[in-house]
């Protein structure tokens, strides 16, 4: 069940995206009247879901659900339909229409993209607002999650207090990933027991940082108060409850969760003393390790100090608050194809396909994230049409201006050769990017 949710948002978030990106086309070739051929979503290559004639245009639903297409008249385009392209240019068709408005037909879809990711962030801002642990509220520092953390020089307890002495005002793992991977951060800033350490940065965590499946380096440091006592479990058996204090394993005291999962590595089915505290009295249980040394509890996810705090927004305030995040997030993609360019960052371990956005959707259906997905996406394909490859809306962008700025408008042949050209780079990447995401599953 929980896999068929995953693909459902994933188709769902998909058809919503190609759907507005190919009546970005269509409006703006509309408006100029230009005709258009096809109007898919998904691709259909011998064979279409569904067809419907209305007026000049064929509304379908392909059968491969990678992206959707509008076939305009008189355009080279992934069709290569070249027959068409042979008679004279009619006054309905694409090649006949003025260089600013051929232009504005091929932006039509990423505007559509931009705008939508821009909306759908300000619609969320409105509704739920901006959650985040003030990184004051972290009152036991944090707690690394990963031996990664620990190979950067991070520790339990630490206080992050800025990074390349940009203060470090919001508890989250994914900023500090952000700073160093793709700003470059060369140091920093800790507490650690009232000291200030300054820990540099070694440039090879760029690349560890972002490969995928890396998840949160640390997280906060929090008391060991039992929040999951499991039925099934051994504490269950031996007496512990949701709500006690571990204190202590065989008299050794301990305050922290993480604490205790260090110094219970080793227990493998053996009998150990653990020391409680339960309304104020303390005692001691015993109580069996089975042989993957669990006894079946969890720490309490309710911990007042930490005080979540939102940031509401006004019907007003929100707009331009979710046009500010989405150039930012933009900004970060940006940089992150300068990193890879750099060699800073491996594309091989740092991209995904449709199983790696998948995945982003999780087993359950949520809506926040579902939109806040969705709008990253359509920012992500907005972008990635507007990058300067033939067959990709940003090559015939390209052709355009050259057009436009020369007065030399390339040939058709010229158009057939980069279109397939562009097509064919388009499959290899493809294909790559899939192969990657499947070899990821056997790992």
């Amino acid at each position: 069940m929980g896999t068929l949710i995953t693909v459902s948002q994933l188709l769902l978030s998909l058809s919503i995206l190609v759907v507005l990106h190919e009546w970005g086309h269509f409006y703006a070739a509309r408006t100029f009247k230009t005709r258009v051929e096809k109007f898919y979503l998904f691709f259909n290559p011998g064979f279409e879901l569904f067809k419907k004639q209305i007026g000049e245009t064929e509304y379908g639903v392909g059968w491969l659900p990678l992206g959707g297409y509008v076939k305009i008249s008189g355009m080279i385009d992934e069709s290569m339909d070249k027959e068409q392209m042979k008679g004279p240019a009619q006054p309905w068709e694409f090649r006949s229409k003025p260089a600013w408005q051929r232009l504005i037909i091929m932006l039509g879809g990423v505007t559509v993209n931009f705008i939508l990711g821009f909306l759908l962030f300000a619609i969320l801002l409105w509704h739920y607002g901006e959650k985040y642990y003030p990184n004051e509220n972290i009152k036991y520092g944090m707690h690394v999650t990963d031996s990664l953390g620990f190979e950067m020089g991070l520790r339990n307890g630490d206080k992050i207090k800025s990074i390349d002495g940009i203060p470090f005002d919001r508890f989250e793992s994914r900023k500090l990933v952000q700073a160093i991977a793709i700003d470059d951060a060369k140091t920093v800033q800790i507490d650690r027991a009232g000291q200030t350490v300054n820990l540099d940065i070694d440039e090879k965590y760029i690349g560890e940082l972002t490969k995928y499946g890396q998840g949160p380096i640390f997280g906060p440091r929090v008391p060991f108060t039992l929040g999951v006592v499991s039925d099934e479990g051994n504490a269950k058996k031996a007496g512990l409850e949701v709500g006690d204090k571990v204190v202590g394993v065989n008299g050794t005291p301990l305050v922290f969760y993480d604490e205790f999962t260090d110094l219970v590595t080793n227990f493998r089915s053996t009998t150990e003393n653990l020391d409680i505290e339960r309304n104020g009295v303390r005692q001691s249980i015993a109580v069996e390790f089975n042989e993957e040394g669990k006894i079946g509890v969890g720490p309490s996810g309710d911990f007042d100090f930490l005080k979540q705090e939102r940031i509401k927004y006004g019907f007003l305030e929100s707009f331009p608050a979710g046009f500010k995040k989405g150039v930012s997030f933009l900004g970060t993609q940006i940089k992150a194809f300068g990193q890879m360019f750099k060699g800073k960052m491996k594309m091989k371990e740092s991209v995904g396909g449709p199983i790696a956005i998948g995945g982003m959707f999780g087993k359950t259906w949520d809506w926040e994230r579902f939109w806040n997905i969705t709008a990253i996406l359509s920012l992500i394909l907005g972008f990635m049409n507007l990058l300067p490859i033939p067959a990709l809306d940003g090559g015939h962008v390209m052709f355009l201006l050259w057009e436009m700025i020369t007065g030399v408008k390339p040939s058709d042949k010229f158009m057939e050769y980069t279109t397939f050209a562009g097509f064919i780079i388009l499959m290899t990447l493809m294909v790559v990017i899939f192969g990657i995401d499947i070899m990821r599953l056997f790992k």
